[in-house]
């Protein structure tokens, strides 16, 4: 069917206001990685130069040393800590969305899952004084092991897992206890290998979430130690003052990975999100 001129006039029109709505997104990334590479006197004196006055990465091995540590220090936490609680995240809310589904008669698991969604609302400013005193107790603060378990709760991970788990065909579950699959059986061989793609996808949320995460490991911390790129970033600002190059620097070393996965997994992203946001 051949288009009429008004509607291929209103097509170019939509593609040329998503293109000025795009390019107004990715403006302010785009100044944070051209002064990356201007020193900060020029930054002061023209703020808005789309492109710097010369490459110079000299600036990177001024910043290999923050606060007394290493800059491959706050790296490799950012890696150890995203990943460990990443793992152990999805690990354990598709366990125990898979016992919700499966058992919601047992006592006390109808409030567990009402706890997840109203957990879902609360951000961790309100948690600061609890998730302290109970890493006190345990014994983990200053620890990566307090840290990852922290960033380990995971109210919008189990909410995906369970409206998917809902969405699995009874039927399917009844064939497999006929058969006289046990319940283990049945999570390994027949669930699990269903909900790879919601695990992939949860997996990638979890990693996107975690890695931009700073005022949690704030609190657990007790020195830079166990710090990682997103607090780094933040003590910086307070050590170099007004070292806008540095600041801009260590931000693109920052962004950039998970900018990176983002964009090679946006699609996954958007249709976990998606199909969790549909109630099953």
């Amino acid at each position: 069917m051949r288009m009429r001129p008004s509607d291929i006039l209103l097509r170019i029109g939509a593609y040329a206001a998503a293109g000025v709505v795009s390019l107004v997104f990715l403006y302010p990334y785009w100044w944070m990685l051209v002064s990356a590479f201007r020193p900060t006197r020029a930054i002061m004196s023209n703020p808005l130069k789309l492109f710097p006055e010369r490459i110079d990465f000299s600036i990177f091995s001024e910043i290999g040393r923050i606060g007394g540590v290493d800059l491959w220090v706050y790296v490799w936490n950012s890696v150890l800590i995203t990943g460990l609680s990443t793992l152990l995240s999805v690990v354990v809310t598709a366990l125990g969305a898979y016992a919700l589904v499966r058992r919601p008669d047992l006592p006390g698991f109808r409030f567990l899952r009402y706890g997840f969604l109203v957990a879902i609302m609360y951000p961790y400013m309100l948690l600061v004084i609890p998730v302290y005193i109970v890493m006190f107790k345990l014994g983990l603060l200053g620890s990566h092991a307090g840290i990852i378990l922290f960033l380990a709760l995971g109210p919008i991970q189990f909410f995906l897992f369970e409206q998917f788990f809902r969405a699995i065909p009874g039927e399917v579950i009844e064939a497999a206890i006929i058969d006289g699959a046990s319940e283990a059986q049945i999570l390994f061989r027949i669930v699990l290998p269903v909900a790879a793609p919601i695990s992939a996808t949860v997996a990638l949320i979890t990693f996107l979430l975690n890695w931009s995460q700073w005022f949690p490991i704030l609190i657990v911390s007790k020195s830079p130690d166990t710090y990682t790129l997103p607090v780094a970033l933040l003590s910086m600002n307070s050590e170099l003052g007004s070292n806008f190059q540095g600041i801009m620097a260590l931000a693109v070393l920052t962004t950039l990975p998970i900018a990176v996965l983002f964009l090679l997994a946006q699609k996954r992203v958007m249709e976990g999100m998606a199909s969790g946001a549909v109630k099953g």
